[in-house]
């Protein structure tokens, strides 16, 4: 089992920035990916996600503006996120994929982008 806690939430003006981290309740390295998540109608979409060789994939709509990294040695993945727009506003989810199938989500944190 993984617990995922998510911090760095809160609201910013367009063009700002804003950081987030998802902290693991065991060792990063050992799990398959790991990736942030925004609800939209029906689903959640794909933000962001690092495997654990170090691969990275991106959503279209945050491609050149947000950037992925994890710290094996803190157990932290972290969204580095750029020039934000208002439409990025929502609840961010960490997500943790094990090579199990299994997956855990986190309980989420809200970012919103408003002047």
């Amino acid at each position: 089992q993984v617990q995922l806690v998510e911090s760095g939430g809160g609201l910013v003006q367009p063009g700002g920035s804003l950081r987030l981290s998802c902290a693991a309740s065991r060792s990063t390295s050992s799990i398959l990916a790991m990736g942030w998540y925004r609800p939209v109608p029906g689903k959640r979409e794909l933000v962001a996600v690092i495997t654990s060789g170090g691969s990275t994939a991106y959503g279209d709509s945050v491609k050149g503006r947000f950037t992925i990294s994890r710290d094996n040695a803190k157990n932290t993945v972290s969204l580095q996120m750029n020039n934000l727009k208002p439409e990025d506003t929502a609840v961010y989810y960490c997500n943790a994929a094990l090579s199990s199938g299994r997956n855990y989500w986190g309980q989420g944190t809200q970012v919103t982008v408003s002047s």
